[in-house]
């Protein structure tokens, strides 16, 4: 088969070597395991799937006997992470919903009770991520309805909306996200009960809120995921400084307008901060150009208390990230002063160009028009020049943080030997072995089985 040319879908030629060979070594050791969730929804839609990931009745030692460069992490949710050159794939035990009665000493810590693949199906969020396939066999295995629903590409929840949207509100925000990534209609029933339970993120916890945003914030549109949430009064629970914006339609349409035409400063970004700073500086925009700050500098008014409770309370943006935005904003009047550079010397030069607020303030000054296109040109030829002296710069960085963390290992009372995950996402291990686990862009396994991101420490065993 020529996959260069053929548009994907799911058959065994289009699945990942690593992931394929996975499955099949699971099932050679005598255990049920499928491919599971967004990759095999991706593949039935013609979407080539960013990461695989794999659902087992192994138990997840059992598995890491089986895999080769295998880690079991978690504590709430233990899984398997399996390393194979730079990609990742998660290995989970069939799971199944438990009840109080059946354990009248107690329920189990955590989300450890496994059960058959039609339980673990059951239990997921929607019914395109409650399908398996079998690459081996080239078989699907649909428990929930998943295939006449991708067909009519309707997004629906398994089992009742209004019961499943309370036990986890971060379901409303993942709903619309998806829907609008995915282009797929929200079924009526669940569309009614996002309107009628949004409320219930009041309830969630910041940090799990902040991930949904930053996936939204990677969508191709995600300005539409925020006018639905407003249509569907969801945006005055999880973004109300936003909603208040939108309530004016002038100042709306002006949002809109700024975000658009301001992508450019999240395009292909890896990194928070552009991500954050296209959102911030949209309604910097907004509210400079609707509203009179007087003879304030820029810095000064993203410390209006509006600008820091959207930061801090309600996108969850980390105190560092926060500098850096302001620091930003800051350079962005200093990028005016080329004449005024050119006189300097190297080393004053360099010293702009390596803070770190820099690489996004000249984008700040370039989407904005703040520089004509010879200034932003002299600031592109100094970022090439001193390209060598940055790397050298970062390497540096970063080798003194991991000499901080060596001499520096806390763990917190209940740990295991692992430890928690530190703030780069990079979870320390035993035996001087790391795994990479990447919480931004882990929303398939995790956000299918319905598990909780903040319970889900990722201790390595």
């Amino acid at each position: 088969m020529d996959t260069q040319r053929e548009k994907p879908r799911l058959h065994k030629e289009w699945i990942d070597s690593h992931a394929h060979g996975i499955v099949k070594a699971l099932q050679k050791g005598g255990f049920e395991s499928y491919l599971v969730g967004g990759c095999v929804r991706d593949l039935m839609i013609g979407i080539v799937p960013k990461d695989y990931d794999i659902a087992t009745s192994a138990s997840p030692p059992q598995v890491k006997k089986l895999i080769w460069n295998a880690y079991i992490i978690g504590r709430r949710f233990r899984l398997v992470l399996v390393k194979r050159e730079e990609q990742q794939f998660e290995v989970a035990t069939f799971r199944r919903e438990v009840k109080a009665e059946e354990f009248p000493e107690g329920v189990p810590f955590g989300d450890n009770v496994f059960g058959t693949p039609e339980e673990d199906a059951r239990r997921r969020d929607f019914t395109i991520n409650g399908i398996f396939y079998d690459p081996l066999e080239d078989k699907l295995i649909d428990y929930v309805d998943a295939t006449r629903d991708i067909e009519n590409r309707v997004l629906r929840m398994i089992g009742d909306p209004n019961v499943r949207l309370i036990e986890d509100s971060i379901r409303i925000l993942r709903a619309l996200r998806l829907s609008h990534k995915i282009e797929f209609t929200i079924d009526p029933e669940l569309r009614a009960a996002i309107q009628t339970h949004g409320s219930e993120l009041l309830k969630s916890a910041l940090p799990r809120r902040r991930e949904e945003f930053l996936k939204i914030f990677r969508l191709k549109e995600p300005e539409l995921v925020l006018l639905e949430a407003f249509d569907l009064d969801v945006l005055k629970y999880v973004l109300p400084t936003l909603n208040d914006v939108f309530m004016d339609s002038e100042k709306r349409d002006i949002f809109i307008d700024h975000f658009r035409r301001n992508r450019a400063l999240a395009a292909g970004a890896a990194d928070t901060l552009h991500l954050f700073g296209w959102m911030v500086f949209s309604l910097y925009q907004t509210l400079t150009e609707t509203e009179d700050f007087g003879d304030k500098r820029p810095e000064d008014v993203i410390e209006d208390e509006r600008f820091q409770k959207l930061m801090r309370d309600e996108l969850g943006i980390f105190k560092f990230e926060q500098m850096a935005l302001s620091k930003s904003l800051e350079i962005v009047t200093q990028l005016g002063r080329v004449a005024d550079f050119k006189k300097r010397g190297e080393r004053r030069q360099f010293s702009l160009v390596k803070n770190e607020g820099f690489a996004l303030a000249l984008q700040l000054a370039e989407v904005d028009f703040v520089l004509p296109a010879e200034d932003i040109q002299f600031w592109r030829d100094l970022q090439v020049k001193f390209a060598g002296d940055l790397e050298v710069l970062a390497d540096e960085e970063k080798h003194k943080k991991r000499s901080s963390n060596r001499r520096r290992r806390p763990r917190n009372r209940g740990e295991g030997r692992g430890g928690r995950a530190n703030a780069t996402g990079t979870q320390p291990a035993t035996d001087g072995d790391s795994v990479d686990f990447d919480g931004a862009d882990a929303d398939e396994q995790s956000d299918e089985a319905d598990v909780p991101n903040e319970d889900n420490d990722l201790t390595v065993r």
